[in-house]
């Protein structure tokens, strides 16, 4: 059966679905359908129509959560300016090497593919090579 809306919502992972769309699933349940005929009436996810009817069960609405986690929240936020200050300081720095001083220097662990995401973050995604793996000056 067409969607009322044109087409499968499911593609649109990632963005909330519209809240007329939301507010028609749970007004369906709402009037005695089961949760897998709303699903296929409009060809949401049995799992969304779960979701919506619990989301308006315990918070009243059918407002979306907000999405990603904020940013500056992550363990390497709290040395963000030193990690900058530190690459300024010593270009040739690698990564492993970055690694290892915030582990020694400010008790981070943090995972190198992590730390290369913090510097991805600052437009500084140049790979390094360790110094015994440089062509040598001629």
């Amino acid at each position: 059966m067409p969607s009322v809306y044109g087409r499968c919502w499911g593609s649109l992972m990632g963005k909330p679905l519209p809240m007329e769309l939301r507010q028609r699933v749970v007004d369906f349940v709402e009037e005695g359908h089961t949760h897998r005929a709303t699903a296929a009436q409009f060809r949401v996810s049995i799992k969304f129509v779960n979701d919506m009817v619990i989301l308006k069960r315990t918070t009243g609405s059918l407002e979306a959560k907000k999405q990603g986690n904020g940013g500056g929240h992550g363990k390497l936020s709290g040395v963000a300016d030193w990690i900058g200050r530190r690459i300024t300081e010593k270009r040739d720095l690698t990564l492993d090497e970055l690694v290892v001083e915030l582990r020694e220097e400010h008790g981070v662990e943090a995972h190198r593919v992590s730390v290369w995401r913090h510097l991805r973050g600052l437009g500084l995604t140049h790979k390094k090579r360790l110094a015994r793996h440089r062509a040598e000056a001629a």
